[in-house]
């Protein structure tokens, strides 16, 4: 475990979490983690919004994190790990650094607050707060289409210059207000965007990676994207993008992560696509197409 602004970069995967008769499926957990350890990926983000993070007790939480840490350490790399943390009060969120303190990890990805709807006053003072408190680093998420409140770039650069804030996982759904901020932004800090329908477009515009749950799926074109884009050459990395442009529609046509577990079940990688409430699993008729994807990108393979 190194610094986490010098790993805040290229292809994180936000990594889903297996369950089983409404348990953590651990078995499932060491699958997932040996098999994406093992492919081009940079970062894992664990118990965020694709780990369904929210549903998970404090007791699974650690578990899961031990569980990755220790599939990875009999492995032939080490893999940084984020946690993700999310809440709206932050003398609790204060409470969960402490408690997380010890653990395997390498940074937090912690998200606004949400529901409470504070000012940028408020949103610049809770970050610094939990900056100052953690021991580990911080990647700030913004996501106000589920927090119901944006943290604008004039805010987003403040909490840039503090020493444990080294970096964003952006879905601000705001192109505009992106470019501004990778333009803007001091060097070193790091901005990775979370909209898988838009990685490409975000790696043009000069982000430093991408945070992509659709990256369970053809894990290794999702890294030759950010890579031909790296190395200049956009006609290889479109054509590239081409080849997994739909799949960040296809997954994202239910609520996340219940499509791509459901994907995952079906190849074989966790045992069951369970999700907890209230998410539900996939209807039948997005089962039925995305059985038909698996079907036809396998003849292709083929």
């Amino acid at each position: 475990m190194t610094g986490l602004q010098d790993h805040l970069h290229g292809l994180w995967l936000p990594l889903v979490t297996p369950f089983r008769d409404g348990a953590l499926d651990e078995r499932s957990l060491r699958r997932l983690t040996r098999h994406y350890g093992g492919q081009a990926v940079d970062g894992f983000i664990l118990g965020a919004t694709s780990g369904e993070g929210m549903t998970l007790r404090a007791a699974e939480l650690e578990r899961l994190v031990a569980i990755v840490r220790d599939e990875m350490a009999g492995g032939r790399r080490s893999i940084p790990i984020c946690l993700g943390l999310s809440g709206a009060d932050t003398s609790r969120l204060k409470e969960r650094l402490d408690e997380t303190a010890d653990w395997p990890i390498d940074g937090y990805l912690i998200a606004s607050p949400y529901y409470v709807r504070p000012s940028q006053r408020g949103l610049l003072a809770h970050f610094e707060a939990l900056a100052d408190h953690a021991a580990w680093p911080i990647a700030l998420y913004n996501i106000p289409y589920r927090t119901s409140v944006n943290i604008t770039n004039q805010t987003l650069l403040r909490l840039a210059e503090h020493r444990n804030i080294v970096g964003l996982k952006d879905c601000g759904a705001n192109r505009e207000q992106s470019i501004a901020l990778l333009r803007d932004r001091p060097k070193g800090f790091r901005v990775l965007t979370g909209e898988d329908a838009n990685y490409l477009e975000a790696l043009t515009d000069r982000a430093d990676g991408g945070i992509v749950l659709s990256a369970h799926v053809e894990t290794a074109t999702f890294a030759a994207v950010y890579a031909e884009v790296k190395r200049g050459n956009h006609d290889a990395a479109q054509a590239r993008w081409h080849e997994v442009a739909e799949l960040t529609r296809l997954l994202f046509t239910e609520p996340s992560p219940a499509p791509a577990k459901y994907w995952l079940w079906r190849c074989g990688l966790i045992d069951s696509p369970e999700v907890r409430l209230p998410m539900v699993e996939v209807s039948s008729e997005l089962a039925a197409q995305i059985d038909r994807e698996i079907e036809r990108r396998m003849k292709v393979a083929a």
